[in-house]
């Protein structure tokens, strides 16, 4: 199994590849970004000879160290992120939430949805997400990520679903942390979420590479994949990737049409069913189980590709709300001046 990671050893950063209980460096100065823009053949390529130098006795910056002795960081530098809402029981357990009404809209069936978030804000596993100013329903999403890879003489737009297959370099997990309470605010403008979403993602703990998985998906080109979520402890949540509405490739084949998807994108999946507290509020009537607080310990494991944890930090004392000014709504100006 080629898993692509990037971690901190001893204050500096390197990327390379974890194999058992060993983490082999790239040379230095290279990247897992570099590895994405140089595609996944390329990259398994780069693994065995990375892995059999490492076995062969290297010293010094090129040596091998213990996976316990380095601090896993965020496998990648995302170019964008992009979330879909791909999963029918989350939408309808969310609708429930927020509206009150049953069952699931029509629009949804008709045509993947995503959002862009935040590539700036992306944590690593055994990160401390702090709560965000003026956030009381800090939330989480259990969700498995594509990541993007470069296909040769390809340019990324208006793809079709196999050609779409061969740019996913491969999966990660993400936990797209949820302010619902700002996010509710925000998205009764129509337009949204932001800060609602906006200040922290979690991506890892590695990124699998997709040829792991070829022989795992099934005729439609589904990843039966257990997903679940764990709060200090107690499971929350568990569901099959492969009820996704869509599968990846062909959620990668939207996002491309009359754009690009490029090395370094990342698509997540959306939240599986039941992988929120949001959803279970909805389907319970009330906040049970309740909103995540201050040392809370958040452990999401996907089958195939691993576990990622979070302990959610302070919250952030502030107010970060703003009041529009009623403006009088002029069509052209008077060239007014101060003391005229």
């Amino acid at each position: 199994m080629v898993k692509v990671a990037r971690w901190n050893d001893g204050g500096e950063v390197r990327s390379g590849f974890i194999h058992g209980d060993r983490a082999y460096p790239l040379a230095a100065g290279m990247t897992t970004n570099d590895l994405l823009s140089a595609g996944l053949e390329e990259t398994l390529r780069l693994s065995e000879l990375t892995l059999a130098a490492g076995a062969g006795g290297q010293t010094g910056e090129s040596a091998p160290k213990p996976v316990d002795a380095v601090t896993l960081l965020a496998p990648l530098v995302p170019a964008a992120v992009r979330d879909f809402v791909a999963f029918e029981e989350h939408v309808e357990g969310m609708r429930i939430s927020i509206e009150g009404a049953p069952g699931v809209m029509e629009e949804w069936y008709q045509a993947p949805t995503f959002y862009f978030t935040n590539p700036h804000t992306i944590r690593g596993t055994g990160e401390e997400i702090p709560i965000p100013a003026g956030c009381s329903q800090l939330d989480f999403e259990t969700e498995v990520a594509a990541v993007i890879g470069r296909v040769p003489g390809s340019a990324g737009s208006n793809l079709t679903a196999e050609q779409a297959h061969r740019h996913i370099f491969g999966y990660t997990i993400f936990n797209d942390w949820s302010a619902r309470d700002l996010q509710r605010r925000e998205m009764k403008v129509s337009l949204g979420p932001c800060k609602g979403k906006d200040f922290a993602g979690t991506l890892g703990p590695w990124i699998v590479t997709a040829d792991e998985f070829e022989d795992r998906h099934d005729a439609e080109g589904f990843l039966s994949l257990e997903m679940s979520v764990e709060v200090n402890g107690i499971r929350v949540g568990k569901d099959l990737l492969s009820n996704m509405g869509w599968p990846f490739a062909e959620l990668v084949a939207y996002a491309s049409q009359d754009s690009r998807v490029v090395p370094g994108d990342v698509l997540g999946s959306g939240t599986c069913g039941s992988g929120c507290l949001a959803e279970l509020w909805g389907r319970n009537g009330a906040q049970t189980p309740p909103p995540l607080q201050t040392g809370d310990r958040v452990v999401m494991a996907v089958d195939g590709i691993g576990t990622i944890t979070n302990t959610v930090g302070e919250r952030r004392d502030a107010s970060t709300l703003v009041r529009a000014r009623s403006r009088p709504r002029l069509r052209r100006s008077y060239g007014l001046v101060a003391g005229g």
